[in-house]
């Protein structure tokens, strides 16, 4: 085993050898295997934003077979999806890459000022899947979040129990947050310490921009001397929150966007110490020869090539 690998899994002392060893194949997978970074290709946008929206733009996606073999052909670390997408495919992939069963959803026919995901799937399913580790989102700041922590809590007892990694989605969103509010880089890095203080082994936050949505934070900054004008610079704070880098942090890839700007993220990413990306719509949506070359100069970044 590559030594960054054996100094991530020193972090997590409490845990049973199941769940290391489910860790160490996350780590251990892909072309960045051995190197302690991550890219994973997350779909379940498919529920979260409907059909159209996320599979029209490349109907080959529609399948969910597709993106077993987009994961495996641009050597990623994992897949992640929902139990439907997953059930599509495991049997036919069952040991070729770690998957992750994404544990709650919700849809896009209603608009919810503070959001609430319901339960979707189960660390039993996750287990009859042979996944590596289950997920679930948490919105911080959102009016029913004491239920989501209440309910991850839960679940990540159980799927450690059984040595499963927990993969968590910390996105701050609610009727008390701007819509600013939701990348702050305050927010950004409350969410990340949210994610790790609920038992989360690995945590998926979105890339913090340049602005402060809480007064008190805001003064805090100031009074340290907090250097927030670059990516990087906030990507390093986030990351520092979740237990001063001592829990796997990475980033989503967010809605599509041209070539040179997801790459320039890229960069600002791994640069403030990032552990990697988990990017859905920017690759799926794009013909699978683009989507490729887009991952593999993504893969190519973290491996400091680029």
């Amino acid at each position: 085993m590559e030594p960054r690998v054996r100094e991530i899994l020193s972090w997590y002392g409490s845990d049973n050898p199941g769940t290391l060893t489910n860790l160490a194949r996350l780590l251990n997978q892909g072309r960045l295997g051995g190197s302690g970074r991550l890219v994973i290709l997350p779909v379940d946008q498919g529920v979260e934003h409907g059909p159209a929206r996320s599979f029209v733009p490349n109907p080959p996606a529609f399948d969910p077979r597709y993106h077993f073999e987009l994961a495996l052909e641009a050597g990623l670390n994992a897949y992640a999806a929902p139990l439907g997408f997953l059930e599509a495919g495991a049997r036919d992939y069952a040991g070729d890459l770690p998957l992750i069963l994404k544990l709650n959803n919700r849809e896009n026919l209603a608009s919810d000022a503070d959001p609430l995901q319901a339960v979707t799937g189960s660390v039993e399913a996750a287990l009859r899947l042979g996944c590596a580790a289950i997920g679930y989102t948490v919105y911080p700041g959102s009016a029913p979040r004491v239920q989501m922590y209440e309910k991850l809590q839960a679940l990540a007892e159980e799927a450690k129990r059984h040595g499963l990694v927990v993969v968590v989605w910390s996105y701050p969103r609610g009727s008390d947050l701007s819509k600013e509010g939701e990348t702050a880089l305050d927010v950004s890095a409350y969410a990340a310490q949210i994610a790790a203080q609920l038992g989360a082994h690995i945590i998926k936050v979105k890339p913090p921009d340049d602005f402060v949505e809480q007064d008190e934070a805001r003064a805090a900054y100031e009074k340290a001397g907090t250097p927030t004008s670059t990516l990087a610079e906030r990507v390093a704070h986030v990351v520092q929150s979740a237990f001063d880098g001592r829990r796997v942090t990475i980033f989503s890839g967010g809605p599509a966007k041209g070539t040179a700007e997801v790459l320039e993220e890229i960069r600002g990413i791994r640069d403030g110490g990032g552990f990697g990306s988990i990017m859905g719509r920017n690759a799926f949506q794009r013909e699978r020869g683009e989507a490729l070359e887009l991952l593999d100069r993504v893969v190519g970044i973290y491996q400091g090539r680029r």
